[in-house]
């Protein structure tokens, strides 16, 4: 199938997983590569310190990805994604005035905003195949993905960095993180859930359930 047709077939699949991919990517270049800058810039967190606070958030994650994922096995994936975005767009301000207050504050409104993103990573690997039908699986995750996280996601650290520097505001970040998620928030509200239904055929089956 041609990229043209593809656009014209599946435009829909397209457009809400690229804005899913809003929310998923802007908060990880934040919180992954432009947190290690921002506390170190922004909260005089030594700069070991400062790579050192993501890295422990990291390991915790990755430790709780396989148990989220069994969760979005047991309810919808669409409930855990809700429970992530509806959270991080309510904690983002708090968790980052939080970590004005030293390594200890640092520490615990990193994990904070950690745990609330990881449920997004639990469960991509099934959601978003699931979101195109099997023949243009690949191609629309490719096309979806790769240009909403060049657009979005890869300059989230510059644009934070720049925003910061121009407005003398360092809770821009948060901000930006919250509007990704409101992005993302309103693409999901639109995604059919598919959990336990066959990637196989035609057309995407699932419930368009919220």
């Amino acid at each position: 199938m041609s990229s043209g047709t593809l656009l014209r077939e599946h435009r829909t699949p397209l457009v809400l997983l690229g804005g899913l991919v809003v929310a998923l990517n802007v908060v990880n270049y934040v919180l992954l590569a432009y947190m290690p800058t921002h506390m170190h810039k922004e909260l005089g967190v030594s700069e070991n310190m400062s790579l050192l606070i993501p890295l422990i958030g990291m390991l915790t994650m990755m430790a709780l990805l396989p148990f989220e994922g069994r969760v979005s096995d047991h309810v919808r994936r669409k409930t855990l994604w809700w429970f992530s975005l509806v959270g991080l767009f309510i904690a983002a301000v708090p968790m980052f005035l939080l970590m004005r207050h030293g390594v200890a504050g640092a520490l615990i409104g990193f994990a904070v905003l950690g745990l609330l993103y990881a449920p997004q990573l639990a469960t991509i690997s099934a959601m978003f195949p699931a979101m195109f039908p099997t023949q243009v699986l690949y191609a629309g995750m490719a096309i979806a993905y790769n240009v909403s996280t060049s657009l979005f996601g890869g300059t989230a650290p510059i644009v934070s960095d720049w925003l910061v520097d121009k407005t003398g505001a360092p809770l821009v970040p948060a901000y930006y993180m919250m509007a990704a998620c409101a992005v993302g928030a309103i693409a999901l509200f639109f995604v059919i859930e598919t959990k336990g239904c066959s990637l196989r055929g035609q057309q995407v089956t699932g419930k368009a359930q919220q």
